[in-house]
């Protein structure tokens, strides 16, 4: 079967992968987002799909948008049966969508129709969800509006941080649709419409979302620094320094001194030698990174910065 896989961060390198390692399969080409300037040197740095296509001898195409009829036409003279998508990023235009003659199907790592939209790990660990899990639909003009294809549930840990349960979502992913191809190129699986009345959508993330907001609570807070990893992090501002709370837990206003929102107090705990008061509990300290330095434990930075103790951020 021939096919095109659409994807561009790292998370949804194991979909490819399980792909072009099937031989029942041929993967004509990646489609990914083009090339972006990073770092100081603001040197051209290929996204983390491409890099891994390239290892595995396919052919790249990563093209601005899909939009262009030159474009299009690039991607019909491939004559893909199937169009797999995950995380790619760029809209796929109808043209697009009725390429192939299995249409367009796309993973996404949220249980539709809850957490649509570009965002679904993040919110689902923000808003304390028990359970998330992966659908594999068939995409329409929509934003993550298509029926159901298959779908599979997975708990969410208390350790799970964005960026880890991603990573698990989407291997989870590569599993359920290599089960899944056969039956549905062969006709044997009626998709299932979304049910509207249950949908959320969900939004994208910005830098100032990781700041902490101490009218929270403490779980609130953890959950955050939990949602915010690896990116924009949970942190908060210490004179004129950004500190980020790399690592924190969520303890009773009873774990230590009586403390304003935002204020640092001592915790007599081995791990976690200071806190810092929120609107309900006490958010425990584990790990601090200043900006430009290196994280370190809180035991390590109170040694640093024992004027930390005490301050009201």
């Amino acid at each position: 079967m021939r096919l095109v896989f659409m994807g561009t961060p790292d998370p949804v390198a194991p979909v490819l992968d399980a792909l072009a390692h099937r031989p029942d399969l041929q993967v004509v080409a990646v489609y990914t987002q083009p090339d972006r300037p990073r770092g100081r040197g603001r040197a051209p740095d290929m996204p983390p799909v491409k890099r891994h296509a390239l290892s595995l001898g396919l052919t790249v195409r990563q093209p601005p948008s899909l939009r262009s009829a030159r474009v299009q036409a690039e991607l019909a003279e491939l004559r893909p049966e199937v169009i797999v998508v995950a995380a790619y990023g760029l809209f796929l235009p109808p043209t697009v969508l009725e390429a192939p003659a299995h249409g367009c199907l796309n993973l996404h790592p949220s249980l539709l129709p809850r957490h649509r939209g570009p965002s679904p790990v993040v919110t689902a660990i923000l808003e304390g969800d028990a359970v998330t899990g992966i659908s594999l639909m068939l995409l329409d003009a929509g934003m993550d509006t298509g029926p159901i294809i298959a779908q599979q549930v997975r708990p969410i840990a208390p350790a799970d941080t964005a960026g880890s349960l991603t990573d698990a979502l989407f291997r989870q992913g590569a599993e359920l649709l290599l089960e899944t191809l056969p039956e549905w190129v062969a006709g044997r699986i009626t998709p299932r419409a979304q049910e509207e009345a249950l949908a959320t959508v969900t939004h994208k993330v910005g830098r100032t979302d990781g700041q902490a907001r101490w009218e929270l609570s403490a779980a609130g807070l953890e959950r955050r620094c939990r949602a915010y990893t690896p990116w924009p992090g949970l942190y908060t501002h210490w004179g004129n320094q950004v500190l980020k709370l790399v690592e924190v837990t969520a303890l009773p206003a009873t774990a230590g001194p009586e403390a304003r929102p935002g204020q640092v107090v001592p915790l007599q705990m081995p791990d976690i030698p200071a806190g810092i008061g929120a609107a309900e509990g006490v958010l425990g300290l584990k790990t601090l990174q200043l900006e430009g330095r290196r994280a370190v434990s809180a035991a390590e930075f109170l040694r640093g910065y024992p004027q930390f103790l005490g301050a009201q951020l």
